[in-house]
């Protein structure tokens, strides 16, 4: 009852409510990132799959800019990784755009984290099943490590939460979810800014 329905209704409600509260705030940083991004946009949107591995949009705010080397190849993420995208993205303010994926219905407050498409091959049966519940904007893995875990055990984490998904885990996630962001923790792995490419040998 509580995953195929109330979840949902939980998450119409609070997004709403919480979007009407602060899209001022989301458009001051929409005119910064505008600036700071250097004509590279403010959203950033890719394909990443949902429930049941449906494709659909996932919207974040743009944090780095479009500078290409003289090859005209995009330069390496670290470079290109502005001083204002650094900041909203260690404070997850990047995510904040994901509340119109909730609303849509594309996404949930809290589940796995949408990935993306070309590694839907290279799950193994088990790690696929974190695709029967919508994904999240924060989830079971991200209090638990987030980028700074092996891919190998984030889907674990990820499938031990559709196993054992309720309200409670869910605002337990919530409250861990803040307190992460505060202190800023596991926003990058040891060898990257944001996460390593996912291959079956992870």
């Amino acid at each position: 009852m509580y995953v195929h329905f109330v979840k949902r209704l939980i998450d119409f409600i609070i997004v709403f409510c919480v979007l009407m509260v602060i899209w001022p705030i989301l458009l001051v940083i929409s005119i910064w990132l505008y600036f700071a991004n250097k004509g590279a946009g403010i959203f950033f949107t890719q394909e990443r799959p949902g429930k049941c591995g449906k494709i659909f949009r996932v919207i974040k705010f743009k944090t780095m800019t479009d500078e290409r080397n003289e090859d005209g190849i995009l330069l390496p993420d670290e470079k290109r990784l502005t001083k204002l995208g650094k900041f909203i993205r260690s404070t997850s303010i990047d995510e904040l755009p994901q509340l119109i994926n909730v609303l849509k219905g594309d996404m949930s407050l809290i589940g796995p984290r949408p990935l993306l498409p070309q590694y839907l091959p290279l799950y193994s049966e088990e790690q696929a099943r974190r695709h029967e519940v919508r994904p999240g904007i924060t989830g079971w893995a991200q209090v638990n490590g987030r980028n700074a875990i092996s891919w190998t055990k984030k889907f674990e984490l990820d499938v031990w939460y559709v196993d054992h998904c309720s309200f409670l885990l869910d605002m337990e996630i919530l409250f861990m979810t803040i307190k992460k962001v505060f202190i800023r923790e596991g926003i990058s792995s040891d060898t990257s800014v944001t996460m390593e490419v996912f291959t079956e040998n992870n």
